[in-house]
């Protein structure tokens, strides 16, 4: 549902090919126009393939498996889906059940080098082009995740 302006409101105008404005709207929970990027892409269901797919990657990467500590990688899978979901406007599941992110600090204790950014990436990749989200989402989802890898770099000693 999107937000209608009154009468009295001005609402972000900017020209369209044609001269004619182009109205921007907004839900009423501020959202873009289509709901949250969890929503566009299918929810529940793409996250946990997503994060399936990224795992089966990294389940044999000699890398990045020492990097998880249980036995079975679905705890840590667990954390990531309901991560993203909520960071992508899904439930907020991630910050009831462990608080705030602090993603720097909950990867602290891990040699994360460019090494194993680039893995990440590269695992991560594959389960995106698995997943095959329509373009603007896939572009969007990707760009944070690199992002976000980059971030999570915290010593440069192979």
């Amino acid at each position: 549902m999107t937000q209608e302006h009154s009468p009295g409101d001005t609402p972000a105008a900017t020209p369209a090919a044609n001269g004619a404005p182009l109205m921007l709207r907004v839900s009423p929970g501020g959202e873009a126009a289509g709901g949250s990027l969890y929503d566009q892409v299918g929810g529940h269901e793409t996250f946990r393939r997503l994060v399936d797919a990224f795992y089966r990657g990294v389940a044999d990467d000699p890398v990045l498996r020492p990097m998880y500590p249980e036995e079975d990688l679905g705890p840590a899978s667990d954390r990531l889906r309901m991560f993203l979901e909520q960071y992508w406007g899904g439930p907020t599941t991630y910050s009831e059940r462990r608080g705030h992110p602090r993603l720097r600090m909950r990867h602290a204790p891990f040699a994360v080098t460019p090494d194993a950014r680039d893995r990440w990436l590269t695992h991560m990749r594959a389960a995106l082009d698995e997943v095959a989200l329509p373009p603007l989402q896939d572009a969007t989802l990707w760009a944070y995740l690199e992002r976000a890898a980059h971030a999570m770099v915290n010593t440069f000693d192979q």
